[in-house]
């Protein structure tokens, strides 16, 4: 049986040896018989970022085109499109890379012109100060605008005081409210001026100015339209309180 075994090797079954196969040719002819062969793909067939999807605009170099949003888009638009391009072609990396891209130029862009806008601006008051007469000219120099949330407390307050004074208009008038606030208006102004002298010249100058006013004013309003218990000195008074304000929180 050896010897039988021995002198026809090829008669061994293929169940037991490994069968090889030759082929020859190029990496065209491996490639060809790798799509046919009925198990695994190969991994010369692979693609080679998957089956992820491609930014079609990925070549656009105006930013506005890429993200498919026009020039004069809101900000809202601007972001949902970047949003929308980011989730629809999430995984490939060169496509997320040209949308972030896109939208930061984009944001660059209309940072840039809030900011020439904004310097131009400045530029135009600043040249119309320069033109006028020189009484405007002085009295601008008496003049500054404080921080937003200076001029609301300040404005809250005197507020405050003009309708404490009409709600107890019925009772006496509002002389205790007046001094309150010409005491409020000092304190501001020597807390800014560090001159109490000066402050006490502003104060009393807005006081006596708002009562000018308000006399002068207040009698040529229709009594129609104001309530039967408002005297003229807590209209009159109303008026101070708005020149007080004025006062302790424009002037220098």
């Amino acid at each position: 049986m050896a010897s039988l075994l021995l002198s026809k090797p090829s008669s061994l079954s293929t169940s037991f040896l490994p069968t090889k196969t030759f082929f020859h040719g190029n990496a065209k002819n491996r490639k060809t018989y790798c799509a046919n062969f009925k198990g695994p793909r190969c991994a010369v067939d692979t693609p080679h970022e998957g089956n992820v999807q491609k930014f079609s605009r990925l070549r656009v170099w105006d930013p506005y085109k890429r993200l498919g949003v026009s020039r004069d888009a809101s900000e809202e638009e601007i972001w949902g499109s970047r949003n929308f391009l980011l989730e629809q072609y999430a995984g490939h990396e060169r496509s997320e890379e040209s949308i972030e891209a896109a939208f930061e130029k984009i944001l660059m862009a209309s940072y840039q012109h809030r900011k020439k806008t904004k310097i131009n601006l400045k530029s135009r008051l600043k040249k119309k100060v320069e033109e006028s007469p020189p009484w405007v000219k002085n009295l601008l120099n008496f003049v500054e605008l404080p921080p937003t949330d200076v001029i609301f407390r300040r404005l809250f307050l005197f507020a405050f005081m003009g309708g404490w004074s009409i709600m107890n208009s019925a009772e006496g008038g509002p002389a205790f409210q007046v001094a309150v606030s010409l005491a409020a208006c000092i304190y501001f102004l020597n807390e800014k001026t560090k001159s109490l002298a000066r402050a006490f010249i502003i104060g009393f100058g807005a006081l006596v100015t708002g009562w000018i006013c308000g006399s002068l004013l207040v009698p040529n309003i229709p009594s129609v339209i104001l309530h039967p218990t408002w005297t003229l000195e807590l209209l009159t008074s109303l008026v101070v309180y708005f020149f007080l304000f004025l006062s302790c929180t424009f002037l220098k």
